[in-house]
């Protein structure tokens, strides 16, 4: 009987028997253990959520401001651009406009959209009917005055209180038309009126937020929890929480110039890290970089007790 001996192949391992499927149901006890009793102990701090009425009842200034704002075409969302209108180009690459090629998706008239329909729904209140006929009535020249004068006041007014302006001609149908809104808003009508728009299932809150970001109470509350641009918002929870430490690298751009003080900074941070994504896949590919990890020699510390046998050199 001739026997057969196997050399030895300089590339054996040391094994070992263990039985994989115990080892994973173990981890995955002791994982959602300790993920269940942490997140009982710790929690996450959230926030009782922003509501039109919320806003209404704590800001009522700001939401007339903000309806003043919305009928003169001042707002942000009146002049964002797409994918809401055409009132700007939106954030620019260079040479191209990324949102002007993404078009007009969501069309948004805000003064309309926002305010007029909503209170168009209000019924038996004759005051806001005779209201909007006299803003109907109008060329769009004249709302737009109306509203900016009646905007310029509210500023100019202590704590942009209503009450502290005084009645004028200048303001047309204006007055009137912000103080049902603030109304309408504090019944918790608006929020269903916004919301339901073209939508079965009333689960659109597009125009909402975009009113809702219109004002400064939004933004206000932001920064009051930590959660603004500047303060590292993206990679914050609320009050002193970490939140997606992840998210760092993307975020540290708005901090530094040109980012922090661009108004591409969007388009130019996106930019910035798609190549920065594209040249991490691409290292295994790059002569001289990729070879980096292997002058380090950190993996000969790893895996010193395999590097110890004899052969065993790179």
């Amino acid at each position: 009987m001739t026997v057969v001996r196997r050399t030895p192949d300089a590339h054996d391992f040391p094994t070992r028997s263990y039985d994989l499927v115990k080892e994973f149901v173990v981890a995955l006890i002791v994982v959602a253990v300790l993920t269940t009793v942490l997140a009982a102990v710790f929690s996450s701090p959230d926030e009782k959520p922003i509501t039109l009425s919320g806003w209404a009842r704590q800001a009522p200034n700001d939401v007339v401001a903000t309806a003043a704002g919305e009928l003169a075409g001042t707002t942000t969302s009146a002049e964002y651009g797409p994918p809401y209108n055409n009132a700007a180009s939106g954030q620019v690459l260079g040479p191209v406009e990324l949102q002007k090629w993404a078009g007009v998706r969501i069309p948004v008239d805000s003064a309309n959209d926002l305010v007029l329909t909503p209170l168009r729904g209000v019924g038996g209140d004759q005051e806001l009917t005779s209201a909007l006929a006299t803003w109907s009535s109008a060329s769009a020249s004249q709302q737009q005055e109306w509203a900016a004068t009646y905007a310029d006041a509210l500023a100019a007014a202590p704590d942009g209180n209503p009450a502290a302006v005084r009645a004028s001609a200048a303001f047309g149908p204006v007055p009137v038309l912000t103080a049902k809104f603030l109304q309408l808003a504090r019944s918790g009508g608006l929020e269903g009126a916004l919301d339901a728009h073209g939508n079965f299932y009333q689960g659109d809150a597009t125009r909402g937020l975009l009113l809702l970001s219109d004002g400064a109470y939004l933004e206000d509350q932001a920064r009051a929890r930590n959660l603004g641009g500047d303060q590292w918002g993206m990679m914050n929870e609320t009050g002193n929480y970490p939140g997606q430490p992840w998210m760092w690298l993307y975020t540290f751009w708005y901090q530094v110039k040109p980012f922090s003080t661009s108004d591409n900074a969007d388009a130019q941070v996106w930019a910035l890290m798609m190549v920065l994504t594209l040249a991490l896949t691409l290292v295994p590919f790059i002569p001289g970089i990729r070879s980096i990890p292997r002058w380090v020699g950190l993996h000969r510390l790893i895996w010193r007790d395999y590097y110890r046998r004899p052969g065993r050199s790179t």
